[in-house]
């Protein structure tokens, strides 16, 4: 099964992705995670895209899509794969159904976690880190023993990612580049809405019920 996984900020598309790729025995494809280990690895795609990178500018799709054809006709894709992070643009989507269909696949299915933008800044507003040992918190769904003391004693911060000026700088963004990619794969028929604002567990059944899984 090709799957894509959609969603804003913060709506817990990596715990769904664990699940689903347990559940189906696919790779969990991640374009940062693909962009991070070519530039280690020193490859002449990480070479290329790392000048991007440490510009902080946004990596050029063409390279984006070199980097995920090419972990795309790695063995363990051959079942399938979930992408997590790409497509995010309309030409990003057109050109991974052209990559496809020249290995005779297709997107089978794309999943949007559907969270009201309220309910993802409450979610992520509320993270606190620990700055001894990295663990973070919510303060409304998994609180610390203290509101700034983690369990191992140490201080508990709040980032800038997760601060409400960026979290709703990065919605704006979200609705902005994917409300088109949705309406591009609802037309393809292979759009599936799934609420998001829930228990994990709940979410988690609602996805698998939308892909026919049990």
């Amino acid at each position: 099964m090709d799957l894509i996984l959609i969603g804003p900020p913060g709506a817990g598309k990596g715990t769904q992705a664990r699940w689903l790729v347990e559940r189906l025995g696919v790779p969990q494809i991640s374009t940062g995670d693909l962009l991070r280990a070519a530039r280690q690895a020193g490859t002449e795609l990480g070479r290329r895209s790392g000048v991007y990178m440490s510009q902080g500018s946004l990596v050029p799709d063409d390279l984006v899509l070199e980097l995920v054809a090419e972990r795309l006709q790695q063995p363990d894709c051959e079942k399938g794969f979930l992408l997590d992070g790409f497509p995010r643009t309309i030409p990003q989507a057109e050109a991974l159904d052209a990559e496809l269909r020249a290995y005779r696949r297709k997107v089978e299915f794309v999943v949007a976690l559907e969270v009201p933008d309220e309910s993802v800044v409450k979610r992520l507003s509320g993270r606190r880190t620990c700055g001894t040992c990295g663990r973070i918190w919510q303060l409304a769904f998994d609180p610390p023993p203290s509101p700034d003391k983690c369990a191992c004693g140490g201080a508990l911060v709040q980032r800038d990612d997760d601060k409400e000026e960026t979290i709703r700088n990065r919605l704006r963004v979200y609705h902005e580049q994917t409300s088109p990619l949705l309406a591009y794969y609802e037309r393809k028929g292979v759009l599936r809405r799934v609420p998001g604002d829930g228990k994990p567990e709940d979410v988690r059944r609602g996805v698998f019920a939308a892909l026919g899984l049990k």
